[in-house]
């Protein structure tokens, strides 16, 4: 298999559960909700993604085969000195790509293998932490991890029904617009409401990290 990967760096994980740890990002291009084109976005099943995942002319983007691309994220994390080297698979979306194959190879490796994805896909075996953010046009079909990670506002949205999946965590991150005050008053003011969730926010914007 050959991966088609945006980009790979090292940074702090910005949002969610483990904010605030370092992280090999490994961003994979494509998803299965929307094309990354501006001119499609307004009509795609998800709407309001601000990442770029098109190509892969990011930092330390290319095509890579499975040794290549482990022998590549081995050396964006010579700064992670731990033990346990989180890396965080990401894009796009990365169940189009990530496999047992790589996973495996990567736990040898003494990774600890974390994904952000949207929940439209089953997962291979071997995944160490699972962070879905659905989309509310979309059905879930990975209906249990470790955190559930939800933008907030959208449209019809019900979180009393997602309360009933198989989370450990629930998290609303207000959504990073234009109108982000407003978004934050809302998904603050919902906290207050629903206990059963928290707050999470891309701090990395705030830090100015990638």
């Amino acid at each position: 298999m050959i991966y088609s990967v945006k980009e790979i760096f090292l940074t702090i994980q910005g949002e969610g559960y483990n904010s605030g740890r370092k992280a090999t990002f490994c961003r994979f291009s494509g998803c299965n909700l929307w094309n990354g084109l501006q001119s499609s976005k307004k009509t795609s099943k998800c709407n309001f993604c601000d990442t770029d995942f098109v190509g892969v002319d990011g930092i330390n983007g290319g095509k890579y085969t499975l040794s290549s691309l482990i022998n590549k994220i081995q050396k964006v994390s010579k700064g992670n000195v731990r033990n346990k080297k989180l890396i965080v698979f990401t894009g796009g979306e990365p169940l189009l790509q990530l496999n047992e194959q790589l996973i495996k190879n990567l736990k040898k490796k003494n990774y600890v293998i974390a994904i952000e994805t949207n929940g439209t896909i089953k997962p291979p075996e071997g995944i160490d932490w699972i962070c879905v953010s659905p989309k509310i046009k979309n059905k879930i079909v990975l209906n249990y991890g470790n955190e559930l990670k939800v933008v907030y506002p959208q449209k019809g949205i019900n979180l009393k029904e997602y309360e009933k999946l198989d989370f450990e965590h629930f998290y609303l991150q207000p959504l990073h617009n234009e109108k982000y005050d407003q978004n934050l008053k809302k998904t603050l003011k919902t906290i207050m409401k629903y206990p059963k969730w928290k707050l999470s926010l891309q701090t990395h914007k705030f830090i100015g990290v990638k």
